[in-house]
């Protein structure tokens, strides 16, 4: 008997011969549609809830690969735009469900965020009311978490603190590129 075989889980007895698996086209296709369609299924849905608050506000957005809703806002007398993200779903924390909104605003090798600058960060979040600045790969973005029972004008409230604080932080790191 196979040593790596699960004990007592479908084992052969000792009297029956080891089972065998035959090669069939037969299953081709179907494993073949069933590739296809996990391929083209996206990858995390979208929360509606979201939707119907930022409609409400009259807010354009598109819905990333993520699941996520993609806000762009324009700051014209700057000439400047800056992407702000509503996470599409959720997490529960003690039985809160908490939202992110958040906003890039770096890069840490292209901007020279080494540790005096991520302390000054560390800093900086604890004197922000509202949000914070994290880490993600090698993106620097400004943070707001909030129960997800907010409104739609509390929502856009935390989406302009979010696309502001991390436009502002974008300058002070990179100058005059525009690339968040």
């Amino acid at each position: 008997m196979d040593a790596m075989r699960d004990p007592g889980h479908n084992a052969p007895s000792e009297s029956s011969p080891e089972p065998t698996m035959k090669p069939t086209l037969s299953r081709l296709p179907a494993a073949v549609l069933l590739c296809a369609t996990a391929m083209a299924a996206p990858a995390l849905a979208a929360d509606a809830s979201v939707e119907d608050r930022l409609k409400a506000r009259g807010i354009q957005f598109e819905v990333d690969q993520d699941g996520d809703y993609q806000v762009t806002y324009s700051y014209k007398q700057e000439n400047r735009t800056q992407l702000v993200f509503v996470s599409g779903r959720t997490e529960e924390v003690n039985g809160l469900n908490i939202r992110e909104v958040f906003s890039p605003a770096g890069r840490v090798a292209a901007d020279g965020i080494d540790g005096a600058k991520a302390l000054a960060l560390l800093a900086e979040s604890r004197a922000q009311k509202v949000g914070g600045w994290e880490l993600s790969g090698d993106v620097l973005y400004f943070v707001i978490k909030l129960p997800d029972s907010v409104d739609a004008a509390a929502l856009e409230a935390a989406m302009d603190i979010a696309a502001e604080t991390a436009d502002n932080k974008e300058i002070e790191l990179s100058g005059d590129k525009d690339d968040l």
